[in-house]
């Protein structure tokens, strides 16, 4: 037959459990009042001068920042090279003129509009800016893709 617990150490127990109880409320609160912060780069980088990026495609910052800078004859605008269908990243074929997505076959033009493949939309464009200097800075943070509304400032820079 067990042995009745004694009213000594049922105190004990008690108090014990009250303590484990303050305890870890005590350092949820005190990991509440921490920010929970996640420190990346900026996604604002100053591409270059502006007017040094040729007409056509520029693959420049495709590996570091992940962005082709597309110049045409009116102006010059960043494309973001993440394909809207999986996140895959797309590669660019001069000799077809398109980007084309090496997982499942989704092709964009140089718009970025989709031209074959899975991708339900196209792809984003990062806002540019041209500064007083006259580089481009690029802010990845801030991205469009409706048509209309990509061709118009700050998605799109006239040169």
């Amino acid at each position: 037959m067990a042995e009745p617990i004694k009213r000594k150490d049922f105190l004990w127990i008690g108090w014990g459990a009250l303590a484990t109880f303050v305890g870890g409320a005590t350092a949820a609160s005190v990991r509440f009042l921490v920010p929970n912060v996640l420190y990346e780069p900026s996604q604002k980088f100053n591409a270059g001068p502006a007017k040094e990026f040729p007409v056509g495609v520029s693959t420049l910052w495709f590996k570091k920042q992940r962005v082709w800078i597309i110049r045409t004859e009116k102006g010059i605008y960043a494309l973001w090279a993440r394909c809207t269908h999986l996140g895959c990243t797309p590669n660019w074929f001069l000799d077809q003129t398109r980007f084309k997505c090496p997982c499942h076959g989704s092709n964009f033009s140089t718009d970025g509009d989709v031209i074959a493949g899975p991708a339900p939309k196209p792809l984003w464009r990062c806002q540019v800016e041209v500064v007083a200097s006259g580089d481009l800075v690029i802010d990845k943070a801030t991205l469009e893709n409706r048509p209309g509304i990509r061709d118009k400032a700050p998605y799109f820079a006239e040169v």
